[in-house]
């Protein structure tokens, strides 16, 4: 009976993706331009909240409300609530409503970031994958179950959407921390990112953490005259770009060894063993040369710190000028896991430039934007969705130590002490952050069967004890 039943819940959850519904809401939701990194797009933050998410939530009966980030200039928080008895299980859902810029101008002929088009059997528009569609689709499937379910859940659920996650979700830590009673869960339990290959459900228990810093070379208050200087006068982007050249050597190994960890363990390199990387056509992305020598591509990317140069500019690269720049900058990005510790980072990168004869290059802006964090692969709850997963598409999924992008559940770890547990329905070649970004259809009915037999299963009676 209850196989019967299990069944017909996520055969009603995917009836509607197949009807279209899904497809027309989330068309809806990606219209809201609810970019967070456009100070003209502000209101855009606050509409989704109010005029995307919270009927609908409140049509599946749950209170919502919709609070000011507590970071001036930071876009709103959304907190739905559905509590059925204070015996059973609590599951903390989070998303975020707000992407990265629309990046208009870069889309692909017959493509826009606002509006959802289906072209070669995908999904394109701008927060599809990251993170509307993966956030919607859960609601949908919990929606699904509860009709299944005659208007019960059997666990109690609340909803966080925040729209400030592209900007390192400001404000987050400190609207959990004034909200630890009324936010206390058992699990957090979330959609986003890739999952490892197109072909294989994923678990991911937490995330790398990310690092930014700039470093800036200054020379002179002013430009001076590149033929009557050039030749004596300093070039701020030639020294910054030796003190980059510094940092890694020409095969990407960092040389600062400080922001490394002490290695890797062997739960997770056993975790990693079986690991594909590069699925979804994405594969041409691997230099196997590139990086820590002596590491796999899986544990390169999801055990170990990795550096990137995001940005760099001298002069005016749109309209040259025959004179020498006045300053260089670089910004520049560490992602790094639980092995690492981030307070050694600025440090280490001192020394070494000091040690290199770069005393001059300076190091401002530094600090985490989100924190790494990891929850054990072995522990209850992730065991138990792993279960539910298993179930529900016959297959196991893969279980990551942590994802390789960065995520906020560092702040319901410390604030909470929830585990946590990641189920992303995208893939590595999305195309999330950039232009042309897109969602397979394929995987988001794969989710929406996952989700629909996980809240059908939370309601069983036989999630892992309470806290």
């Amino acid at each position: 009976m209850h196989d019967n039943a299990r069944a017909a819940a996520i055969g009603t959850a995917l009836a509607g993706f197949d009807d279209g519904s899904f497809r027309d809401r989330l068309a809806r939701l990606v219209a809201i331009p609810s970019t967070s990194q456009d100070p003209g797009h502000a209101d855009a933050l606050d509409r989704y909240l109010r005029e995307g998410l919270a009927p609908w939530l409140s049509a599946m009966g749950f209170a919502v409300t919709v609070h000011a980030n507590p970071e001036p200039g930071l876009g709103p928080i959304l907190l739905a609530q559905r509590r059925e008895a204070g015996d059973l299980p609590t599951v903390l859902f989070y998303g975020h409503g707000d992407t990265v810029r629309g990046l208009e101008e870069q889309w692909s002929a017959g493509l826009a970031p606002w509006r959802l088009t289906e072209r070669g059997g995908l999904w394109y528009g701008r927060g599809t994958a990251d993170n509307k569609g993966q956030h919607a689709l859960g609601l949908a499937a919990l929606e699904a179950v509860l009709a299944a379910r005659g208007g019960r859940l059997g666990f109690n659920l609340t909803v966080l959407i925040e729209t400030a996650e592209e900007r390192g979700s400001g404000g987050l830590r400190a609207f959990v921390a004034a909200r630890r009673d009324e936010l206390a869960a058992d699990v957090l339990i979330g959609s986003d990112g890739p999952r490892v290959d197109p072909a294989r459900p994923t678990i991911a228990c937490g995330s790398r953490g990310t690092f930014h810093f700039d470093l800036v070379m200054r020379r002179r208050p002013g430009e001076v005259h590149s033929g009557h200087w050039g030749g004596v006068a300093r070039d701020p982007a030639i020294e910054l770009a030796h003190a980059l050249a510094s940092l890694c050597d020409r095969n990407g190994r960092i040389l600062v060894r400080g922001w490394l960890p002490d290695g890797i363990s062997p739960s997770v390199r056993t975790a990693l063993a079986s690991c594909p990387v590069g699925g979804g056509g994405e594969a041409a992305q691997i230099d196997p040369s590139w990086g820590e020598p002596g590491l796999t591509p899986a544990e390169k990317i999801y055990a170990w710190t990795s550096f990137i140069v995001l940005a760099m500019v001298s002069g005016r690269p749109e309209a040259p000028v025959n004179a020498a720049a006045p300053e260089a900058r670089a910004h520049c990005q560490l992602r790094y896991t639980v092995d690492a510790d981030p307070a050694r980072f600025v440090p280490a990168l001192r020394r070494h430039l000091d040690q290199a004869g770069l005393a001059d290059v300076a190091i401002e802006n530094a600090g985490v934007r989100m924190a790494a964090s990891r929850t054990d692969p072995d522990h209850r709850w992730v065991r138990f969705v792993a279960e539910s997963l298993a179930a529900s598409l016959g297959r196991r999924p893969f279980i990551l130590p942590n994802a390789a992008g960065g995520l906020p559940g560092d702040v319901f770890a410390d604030e909470l002490g929830t585990p946590l547990v990641w189920i992303p329905h995208s893939y590595n070649g999305c195309r999330q952050h950039g232009p042309d970004e897109h969602a397979d259809p394929t995987l988001l009915r794969e989710g929406m069967a996952a989700m629909a037999g996980l809240w059908w299963d939370l309601g069983e009676g036989n999630a892992p004890p309470s806290r």
